[in-house]
């Protein structure tokens, strides 16, 4: 949807609710079309809350229950074109029939929307400032835990890898927040967390725009605790078929955020690009050299 029904309220009402109730304004606000197609128990089943939150939380909006908010999305959802929520939900029924094609074909329609969702206009402004941010700072800390870090390390990675200064908080021994001491207004913290969010990463958030560096968040809602942190959020969205969520759109925007970092950085990167080629092929590391 491109404007969901009641978000503008939600997002002004969000600081005032009660934890559980920011739950289910979380999922509302992040699964509008979700709230018009399922149920309310498949509904907070995947909000993580009883249905009766749901219901609380449309009575607090000023609707009689829950079944009358949801009558509002759908009505928003009429003459829409079925998207790959509409499949994904019957997607345990036809399991029995379609077999694994079937998941493999839901999957690959889902990652495709995921994709496509980060080429539209307000995503790729983000990114632009985001890019604007990270090639203005002195140094940039990259930080994502679990199953977050792959997509943190991906960033940290090829932003060295073109010159740049890059601080990957890895936890090492237990000690990797500690390089987060010396941060400051002049810095960035890129940070990657998607629900369940891990607190460190929260924590750190906290911790470095406390300290007036910017927070360059790539997570899966405008309302998680780090977008709230963040001077710019890359919103990717998670749910696939699968019981796991999806970081693949999380590696897509890290290498897409790289890529645009590079391209400012011009003539110095190249050179950076340069040299690290010529160090790994002093020393042999790829059994077939990248080409130049």
């Amino acid at each position: 949807m491109a404007q969901a029904p009641l978000a503008e309220t939600l997002t002004a009402l969000f600081d005032d609710l009660p934890q559980q109730l920011q739950a289910g304004a979380r999922w509302v606000l992040d699964h509008p079309a979700d709230v018009a197609l399922l149920s309310m128990r498949d509904q907070a089943r995947r909000a993580g809350v009883p249905p009766v939150t749901l219901t609380r939380l449309a009575k607090r909006l000023g609707f009689a229950g829950f079944d009358e908010m949801k009558a509002l999305y759908a009505q928003s959802m009429r003459g829409r074109p079925d998207n790959f929520r509409d499949r994904a939900e019957e997607l345990v029924a036809r399991r029995g029939i379609e077999g694994d094609a079937g998941l493999v074909a839901d999957t690959i329609r889902a990652q495709t929307a995921h994709l496509q969702a980060l080429a539209a206009p307000e995503a790729v402004a983000v990114l632009t400032s985001a890019a604007d941010r990270i090639v203005a700072a002195d140094r940039v800390f990259c930080l994502g835990l679990r199953s977050a870090f792959p997509a943190a390390y991906v960033f940290h990675y090829v932003h060295a890898l073109f010159g740049a200064t890059s601080v990957l908080l890895d936890g090492a021994g237990g000690a990797g927040g500690d390089q987060l001491k010396g941060i400051g207004p002049r810095d960035v913290l890129l940070v990657v967390s998607v629900n369940p969010y891990a607190r460190a990463t929260v924590d750190a958030a906290r911790y470095a725009a406390g300290r007036a560096a910017a927070v360059v968040a790539v997570t899966d809602s405008g309302m998680s605790p780090v977008a709230r942190l963040a001077a710019d959020s890359i919103i990717v969205a998670t749910d696939t078929p699968s019981f796991f969520h999806t970081m693949a759109p999380a590696f897509v925007a890290v290498e897409m955020l790289a890529a645009m970092v590079a391209a400012r950085r011009g003539p110095e990167a190249l050179a950076a690009l340069t040299a690290a080629e010529d160090y790994l092929a002093a020393f042999d590391t790829y059994l077939l050299p990248p080409k130049r």
